[in-house]
């Protein structure tokens, strides 16, 4: 009988070894990424580099291209937000709800496990990578309330946990399983280099955004002025994109930091206003109002507006304000940058 194993691909070194590791022992691998909106290096791919890297494909396509499996990218990012908004098990260092998420992500893999004919589910956990998610307690809590008791595989460190079922049963060597723990990368680098690995992502400080000390400062303060009910898929996505500031709590700005990310937030103006200096290089500043915008506020945003701009900081500039087909210039000098700073959400 072929045993059949589904696997959490990222794309990222840890997952990559798991499934070599299985593929090596004569195990059919098959990938599963999720997509929750929240991925850092998806979002640089499909935003930041377009243009640059359109046509390259995605690290967890590469890496099961390289490895010679099957991949299946899915996307729950609609369902994922209430795992975002109330998460039983409350948060990590910033805004990662990573007990939360495995769980959810795990009752996925279940069902998927059934649709594709798996026998069990692996993932490139290491314990004690991840001081919030990946202990040996969070482990069994994540497996217990996925449905998953026993059928879960860490390959990297399953000779410090319990056997699993198909250690058990006798469809994975138990013995040709790894021993890596602890949060140094050399084990993970030097197993790459062993088995053939030459070329893999590197880590750079987390791939979700909810992990990100300057998103999670945005989140909470949307939280805190919105409240969490209230958070939609395009509240996730704008909150990834310019500078953040806020005037009140019923006022918000953001402001485009470059040309792309400029136009991007003009698919945005809809129901927002929107503030530019047509006369020289200026950053696009989209405000969201609760309310009227009142003329003090809006004074306020032009300021912020000729701050973000190539023109003098020390003489007033024609400022373009548009709402809902509507226009008015406005005359502002820039913010200093001392006023700013007590603006900055991050």
């Amino acid at each position: 009988m072929k045993i059949k194993a589904l696997g959490m691909l990222s794309g990222g070194l840890d997952s990559t070894l798991a499934a070599k590791v299985l593929v090596d022992l004569g195990v059919e691998v098959e990938g599963v990424n999720f997509s929750t909106g929240f991925c850092v290096t998806e979002h640089t791919r499909n935003f930041r580099d377009r243009g640059t890297h359109k046509d390259r494909p995605s690290d967890a396509f590469r890496m099961a291209e390289n490895l010679g499996i099957r991949m299946h990218i899915i996307d729950i990012s609609k369902d994922y937000l209430p795992v975002v908004q109330s998460p039983k098990y409350g948060y990590g260092a910033n805004m990662n709800p990573c007990v939360d998420c495995r769980i959810f992500m795990f009752k996925r893999m279940r069902k998927l496990m059934d649709e594709y004919g798996a026998h069990f589910m692996f993932t490139g956990e290491v314990l004690g990578q991840r001081p919030f998610s990946q202990h040996k307690q969070a482990l069994k809590t994540i497996e217990t309330e996925s449905g998953l008791t026993g059928l879960i595989l860490r390959p990297l460190s399953a000779a410090h946990l319990d056997p699993t079922i198909p250690e058990v049963k006798g469809w994975v060597d138990r013995a040709k399983l790894m021993a890596i723990n602890g949060r140094s990368r050399k084990p993970q680098e030097a197993l790459a280099k062993e088995k053939g690995l030459e070329e893999y992502p590197q880590p750079a400080g987390g791939c979700c955004f909810l992990a990100d000390p300057g998103y999670s400062l945005r989140l909470r303060d949307f939280f805190t002025n919105n409240g969490k009910e209230n958070l939609t898929h395009e509240d996730v996505i704008l909150l990834k994109v310019g500078r953040h500031l806020r005037l009140s709590k019923y006022v918000k700005i953001i402001v485009g930091r470059n040309e792309r990310e400029n136009n991007f937030l003009k698919y945005y103006e809809k129901k927002r206003h929107s503030f530019s200096i047509p006369s020289v290089g200026s950053a696009f500043v989209l405000a969201e109002i609760k309310g009227e915008l009142t003329p003090q506020d809006s004074g306020a945003i032009a300021r912020i507006a000729a701050r973000y701009s190539d023109a003098p900081k020390d003489q007033p500039v024609a400022v373009e304000h548009g709402f809902e087909g509507r226009s008015e210039t406005l005359q502002a000098t820039a913010y200093s940058e001392d006023e700013i700073k007590k603006l900055r959400i991050n």
